[in-house]
């Protein structure tokens, strides 16, 4: 039985990340127009007018249109609130990579269910606000048992799952870092990669320096796990440069960079994936997409959503955020939340909207997608397909 076709019509602004089109500009944009989904994938976008015969038709009466967000960084496997540290925070405490500590403990004592429960709430929690593409991770388990079952309970949610075994040092190996090191990097490893897709490491003073960065992501790239890396977030150190070395798909937070680490991005395919949350929830100066993308580097726009540093599932909220405070325009914010997360993921079918694509579509009771910076904090989301399966 052949799949049911259904048209969306009079989408009044579309933003497709196809820039060869037309006068469309660089995010690709057709007025008044259609797409029809076949399945789970695009099989035509052009105008409403053109449009062909389908199956069914969704009338958008004029609202914006724009890819499914990409969120490539995330980490929704955690049991446990840290309401506490971030209410100390906002009256003074610094933020620093020890508080990851607080929901390891948690974690290790919440059941599966419990850990299920929370990431599947979260997800929703997502959808909602546009994302149907969603990389998350493992890292608050911290000892073989509880970091394989925690990509365990993610792979049966996203096909993008990260070994973030090196995320602080376990607790009982807070005298043997090495020790620690040699654990992730083998029985943790052997547990955990059949069921992830990338590995992580958080290369940051207070967890992991560059020679032990380095041996946890070559570990991974041995055992067909591909590089992602934690860099830079916390002051200047080698996250960058190491990431771009080894062709990591994603360097993530990019906060504190020099003029090499900027040429280093802007030279290889390495994605500057940005986390405007973590900067919002910690204070800290905001990451400066503006040199980045005048140097020419990929940027992708994500949450970082977890408990401690980044509490948002906001996809939304963050386009505001780097729009607001980080230089970077309208159009640019949305290209970095739906095809820059895609590149930092490595993905061609998703984060565009184009036939043969993944059909991951988002509607905005808007006319124009630069009302998610223009508006921020409004629930502007009126519909969500996934995989050609309206959700929302």
């Amino acid at each position: 039985m052949a799949p049911i076709t259904t048209a969306i019509i009079n989408i009044g602004s579309l933003v497709t990340n196809d820039p060869s089109l037309p006068g469309a500009g660089p995010l690709g944009v057709i007025q008044d127009a259609a797409v029809v989904i076949d399945g789970d994938r695009i099989a035509w976008v052009g105008p409403t007018s053109k449009a062909p015969a389908t199956d069914n038709a969704v009338d958008a009466e004029g609202r914006a249109g724009l890819p499914g967000f990409v969120d490539s960084h995330s980490h929704l496997v955690f049991a446990g609130d840290r309401t506490e540290e971030f209410n100390a925070r906002m009256s003074g405490r610094s933020y620093s990579a020890g508080g990851i500590r607080t929901t390891v403990a948690a974690t290790r004592a919440a059941t599966d269910a419990e850990l299920e429960a929370n990431l599947r709430r979260h997800l929703g929690e997502a959808l909602r606000q546009g994302t149907t593409t969603l990389e998350t991770k493992s890292g608050y388990g911290l000892s073989v048992h509880d970091e394989a079952r925690a990509l365990r309970i993610a792979a049966a949610h996203t096909d993008e799952v990260t070994y973030l075994g090196a995320h602080v040092v376990a607790p009982e190996f807070a005298d043997d870092p090495d020790g620690y090191v040699a654990l992730v990097t083998g029985e943790m490893l052997d547990a955990c990669a059949p069921h992830a897709r990338w590995v992580d490491v958080f290369c940051e003073r207070g967890a992991f320096d560059g020679d032990q960065a380095r041996t946890v992501l070559e570990a991974g790239i041995a055992k067909g796990l591909h590089a992602r890396v934690h860099a830079n977030q916390l002051g200047h150190g080698p996250g960058v440069r190491l990431a771009v070395e080894l062709g990591a798909a994603s360097a993530d937070h990019c906060t504190h960079l020099t003029d090499a680490d900027v040429d280093a991005l802007a030279s290889g395919d390495t994605v500057a994936t940005l986390l405007p949350g973590a900067e919002f929830s910690t204070r800290a100066p905001w990451p400066d997409a503006r040199r980045l993308l005048d140097a020419g580097a990929t940027v992708a726009l994500s949450t970082d959503c977890n408990p401690g540093s980044s509490f948002t599932s906001s996809v939304p909220f963050c386009i505001a955020l780097a729009v607001r405070d980080m230089g970077m325009t309208p159009d640019e914010a949305v290209r970095a939340a739906t095809a820059g997360g895609a590149a930092a993921l490595r993905r061609t079918d998703v984060g565009r909207v184009a036939p043969g694509a993944r059909a991951d579509l988002v509607l905005l009771d808007a006319p124009s997608h630069i009302h998610l910076a223009y508006r921020p904090g409004v629930p502007l989301v009126s519909a969500v397909w996934r995989r050609g399966v309206r959700e929302v």
